[in-house]
């Protein structure tokens, strides 16, 4: 993996893109090559803050909740890093697995997810951003259990990370149409999940296309499937905006190839998907996203409209006077 510095983050992100408001997120990891602990994410919100671009980065806090003294720390996470939202990996961190003959957990397991979950709606941070799919195939990496968390908790929302796709192999094929036949692959296993649990759309689960996209703009028709499954599964106002694209260069080719997607009328005659119409496409490129971080998107917009490039040029220099913030 190449370690990107700030720079190129402020270049994909903002700079080179008309993205108004960003969330800084992080894998898993217990070890020194974590790419951001949860100290980082926050200290960089806070000079976003301090230099100018107040409101424009929010942050997560990873949470490992299969090791011991993760949950309980959650309260001290929330107090000095102020997280939007718990960011999960239920695959397991692969350096707290190593050895253990384990690998991951479940958000309905007992033992873990229900306790994560509880524990998050108790500090009154009900949002669960949980990786699901990019697995290659791990058991714990299946959306499976959301259906099931989702309806234990309806107070908490989910933004399921990736919406459970999987890179296509010669073992998993590119996404069709769901069916039962094909219910233990990718997209569909969150459908499933869902549609089994009878979690209806417009519920608390939100599907986020955060690589996603990015792999299914080389494939439109597996683009239409998977787009026109998600509308389905969670409905118009619960798929959000996410590109990952700090690892696939500016984030604009996406939102530009994005807002001239459509899908076929004839895949939504036959399937049943809704038009992507520019007012769908709207509410998928932020006002989804806006509602769920409790953003003013009209502000939001004109911030950043009006805002210049002052609070860039600060935030590098100090980056290359003191490293990264939090360190």
């Amino acid at each position: 993996m190449t370690a990107y510095d700030m720079a190129e983050y402020l270049r994909c992100v903002f700079l080179e893109s008309e993205t108004a408001i960003a969330v800084l997120t992080s894998g898993p990891g217990l070890e020194s090559d974590r790419m951001l602990f949860n100290r980082e994410m926050a200290a960089t919100r806070e000079l976003f803050d301090r230099l100018g671009a107040e409101g424009r980065l929010l942050n997560h806090c990873v949470v490992h909740a299969d090791v011991a003294g993760e949950i309980e720390g959650m309260e001290r996470e929330r107090d000095s890093r102020r997280p939007v939202g718990w960011k999960v990996y239920t695959m397991g961190s692969i350096s707290a697995v190593e050895g253990s003959g384990q690998r991951g957990w479940y958000l309905d397991d007992e033992a873990t997810g229900v306790s994560f979950l509880e524990n998050a709606r108790a500090l009154g941070v009900p949002l669960v951003c949980a990786h699901k799919g990019i697995s290659q195939m791990v058991p714990t990496g299946s959306p499976r259990d959301v259906g099931p968390a989702a309806k234990a908790f309806p107070d908490i929302d989910f933004v399921i990370y990736h919406s459970g796709y999987e890179f296509p192999t010669s073992d998993a094929p590119e996404e069709g149409p769901f069916s039962e036949a094909t219910a233990d692959l990718g997209v569909n296993r969150l459908v499933k999940s869902l549609r089994d649990a009878g979690v209806t759309p417009g519920s608390n689960v939100f599907a986020e296309l955060g690589t996603t996209w990015f792999c299914l703009i080389r494939r439109p028709e597996e683009a239409a499937h998977v787009l026109g499954k998600l509308l389905v599964a969670v409905g118009e106002d619960n798929v959000i905006w996410g590109t990952d694209s700090i690892w696939y260069g500016p984030t604009q080719v996406s939102i530009d190839a994005f807002r001239a997607f459509e899908i076929p009328t004839a895949l939504c005659d036959e399937f049943g998907y809704p038009e992507l119409t520019p007012e769908r496409k709207a509410k998928i490129l932020g006002l989804n996203a806006a509602r769920v971080y409790g953003i003013d998107p009209v502000a939001a917009k004109e911030r950043a409209r009006l805002g210049d490039t002052a609070w860039v040029q600060a935030a590098l220099r100090e980056y290359a006077a003191s490293g990264s913030p939090g360190r």
